[in-house]
């Protein structure tokens, strides 16, 4: 385990391939996105199901433990389409994002393959990279509809974006802010970095919560509260 700081800085010259998780990673989590997220779920589930706020709340969040995403336990305990569902939850006002030129240089600079692994939409990846002032420097976006809607920690989402991006975990590195997702990148050969937050975005139960101050599970390789700043730190190949 490495913290992100000081001497020489982590070594990552092995590193070909960067594959960032997107909300909560690449920008702020007191940015609190996914407040706006999880209420537009909460009344899609309800108007859908035609059901109470409270109980479809309910119903969100069984599906979110029992699925892995609301929209998978939707897709298959109701046969939705998913394509409304997808437009409607991530349309958010996304002011609160603010453009970060030091990171956007800093991601720049990293040599070879960029990728964005998200278990939202392209659409909405595209418009927070846009707000994040980071369009532009990513080869892939790889999101939850190119992963055949499974999601992120399931391994099948993973060996669909390497094969789709051209990834090799022994020379790749995920930043990802969820414990959990960052387990199936570890078993599988890439060097993980875990983004720790001092604020609980989620709403989720024990297990499927960002990781907060002090975490430091085995699978994470290094550890960092700033992004941008262990960036700035590290050993490239470049």
């Amino acid at each position: 385990m490495a913290e992100a700081a000081g001497g020489a800085g982590p070594d990552f010259t092995h590193v070909r391939a960067w594959v960032f998780d997107l909300d909560n990673t690449l920008y702020p989590s007191h940015c609190n996105l996914f407040s706006q997220i999880d209420a537009r779920m909460t009344r899609w589930v309800s108007e859908f199901l035609d059901l109470p706020a409270d109980e479809a709340r309910l119903i969100q969040k069984r599906y979110y433990a029992e699925h892995g995403t609301t929209l998978k336990g939707l897709m298959a305990r109701h046969g939705m389409a998913p394509a409304e569902y997808l437009d409607f939850v991530h349309d958010i006002d996304l002011s609160v994002v603010e453009a970060d030129s030091v990171l956007r240089a800093r991601i720049e600079a990293l040599p070879g393959t960029r990728v964005v692994f998200t278990n939202g939409s392209h659409g909405h990846a595209e418009r927070v990279l846009e707000k994040r002032g980071l369009s532009g420097l990513f080869d892939h976006t790889f999101d939850i509809v190119a992963a055949g809607y499974e999601p992120k920690p399931a391994r099948a989402a993973f060996d669909r974006m390497m094969e789709a991006c051209g990834v090799a975990p022994d020379r790749a590195a995920m930043f990802e802010d969820l414990e959990r997702n960052l387990e199936p990148a570890h078993a599988l050969g890439f060097t993980t970095v875990l983004v720790r937050t001092d604020h609980d975005w989620s709403h989720e139960p024990e297990g499927a919560r960002p990781a907060g101050p002090g975490a430091a599970p085995p699978h994470a390789h290094h550890v960092t509260d700033d992004l941008c700043a262990f960036l700035g730190e590290i050993r490239t190949g470049a």
